[in-house]
């Protein structure tokens, strides 16, 4: 916690508070005092932009913990180059450890966000700002805090639980984690006044912001996370009164000329192009390392093969899907010769600055708000014929047959199958996993998959040998560890069990 009481206590995030569309193109304000800003709407609504643009930051490298460490990508392994070795590779052969650096910064961006979030609701709270203005930046705010604290207790499972900010640094060395299910409590609270405060729809110029839709669709994930399968088939489905559809071409989703579309129920915003470092870059980061410019369209480039999508993921598409071709390409052609390293093709679009890509990133989508409101009520009712009826909408825009006729268990099963297809690549398959099997379960399952990857690797290996603990997933796994830094700066911070 050092970080957050050291450097985030003693100077607030005001250096830029430019993002991506238009309600973020604002004109970055001078650093100031923290204490003689929030004077009025406009400081207010640059606050909540350096918010926005923090998610950027953590949505950049989310893949690593919710992607690699699944069974749906894996990387093209450099054997010249093994420096990533003890860090983000360990996500993928099942290494991590409480030392990792990469949960490290999971950490610290998360709550360097969330104190930003607690100040600004404190100052908004004694704020004499438009009611209706008010109402919408409380209710984007606790959005977030909501998100951020539902990805870490996914992570972390106890996490500590900071909702005011700390009057001096000393208050730190006091913090211990919470339960989670308190952790889980504040999340829904902070939602369910999300929902009643935040508006269904903004003018063009705030495209992008966080709608009522977005609030109502994580608070439907939260509860179904928890198997509280009646109050998330309740909550989803008042998402089929706010005015999204499916897109009819499943590409339209990931096309930088369409973002924020029909479907789109939240994406985190990001705008290539320009010199305003508001960029993505993720066609850089999956394409295969020695792809040069056959993937990214820009020569002397050096892509970083991360996120490759595995034969299992390759092969859990049925024939005849579209989404398959559009998700992921086999391989790539350099120099007049097919190199069969397969790589994520969701955000491959073409852009006019190198390494500044304009792809937003999906955080939820429609057809994802279906799938959960059909898994909600086959979970609670049985496999239904409306369970069934959202199932399949998202199957015909996929070119697939309907499905009828299934159990419990197959309507179940055909669930997770549809999700993993429909959102593959979108950060969705890992938590999917955990909230849907037991410890035990999901190290059987993981093993399985490693034990698969070990005999056929996706990516050959120069050569290079597994590492006997290489993809030997335990039931403490789980769970992330709690970074060794936090532990030592704050010895009341308890560690997972199997990480000590």
């Amino acid at each position: 916690m050092k970080k957050i009481t050291a450097s985030i206590l003693l100077s607030f995030c005001f250096i830029q508070f430019s993002c991506q569309e238009d309600f973020l193109k604002t004109t970055d304000p001078t650093r100031i005092g923290r204490d003689l800003f929030y004077q009025n709407e406009t400081q207010f609504n640059q606050a909540l932009n350096g918010i926005y643009g923090q998610l950027q930051t953590i949505t950049s490298s989310a893949y690593i913990q919710q992607e690699f460490m699944s069974d749906n990508t894996t990387l093209d392994f450099n054997p010249l180059d093994r420096g990533g070795a003890a860090g983000w590779e360990a996500f993928e052969f099942s290494t991590v450890n409480q030392g990792n650096g990469e949960i490290n910064t999971l950490w610290n961006n998360h709550y360097a966000t969330m104190y930003n979030i607690n100040y600004a609701l404190e100052k908004l709270a004694a704020s004499t700002i438009d009611a209706t203005a008010k109402a919408a930046i409380e209710g984007q705010l606790k959005f977030i805090r909501a998100y951020h604290y539902f990805n870490l207790t996914r992570y972390f499972g106890d996490v500590v639980l900071a909702t005011k900010t700390l009057s001096n640094p000393n208050e730190s060395f006091d913090l211990v984690r919470s339960p989670q299910a308190e952790v889980y409590k504040q999340i829904e609270t902070d939602l369910a006044d999300a929902v009643k405060l935040l508006p269904a729809t903004y003018p063009a110029s705030g495209k992008g912001k966080v709608t009522k839709g977005a609030a109502v669709a994580l608070l439907g994930k939260v509860y179904l996370t928890r198997k509280n399968f009646a109050a998330a088939a309740t909550t989803l489905k008042d998402i089929l009164s706010l005015g999204y559809s499916l897109n009819a071409n499943y590409k339209d989703n990931f096309d930088p000329a369409k973002k924020n579309g029909p479907e789109s129920i939240f994406e985190v915003q990001y705008q290539g192009g320009n010199d305003l470092g508001e960029q993505s870059n993720f066609v850089y980061v999956f394409a295969p390392r020695l792809s040069q410019g056959a993937v990214t369209g820009y020569a002397n480039t050096t892509p970083s093969g991360r996120n490759i999508p595995t034969r299992d993921m390759i092969n859990a598409y049925e024939t005849g899907d579209l989404r398959k071709d559009i998700s992921l390409k086999t391989g790539y052609t350099l120099n007049g010769t097919f190199v069969g390293i397969p790589f994520v093709a969701k955000y491959q679009y073409p852009h006019t600055i190198s390494g500044r890509s304009d792809n937003n990133w999906p955080v939820l989508r429609y057809s994802d708000a279906l799938l959960m409101l059909a898994e909600s009520i086959n979970e609670s009712a049985g496999p239904t014929a409306e369970a069934l009826g959202y199932v399949n909408a998202v199957r015909k825009r996929a070119g697939l047959a309907e499905l009828a006729g299934l159990s419990k268990e197959g309507l179940r099963a055909a669930i997770m199958q549809e999700r993993r297809v429909e959102l593959a690549f979108e950060n969705h398959r890992w938590f999917d996993l955990q909230r849907t099997m037991t410890p035990s379960e999901l190290t059987t399952y993981m093993n399985a998959h490693g034990a698969r990857e070990k005999a056929n690797p996706t990516v050959q290996r120069g050569g290079i040998a597994f590492n006997a603990l290489d993809y030997v997933y335990s039931d403490f796994e789980y769970y992330l560890p709690i970074p060794a830094p936090q532990i030592l700066i704050n010895s009341k911070l308890t560690q997972n069990p199997g990480y000590n």
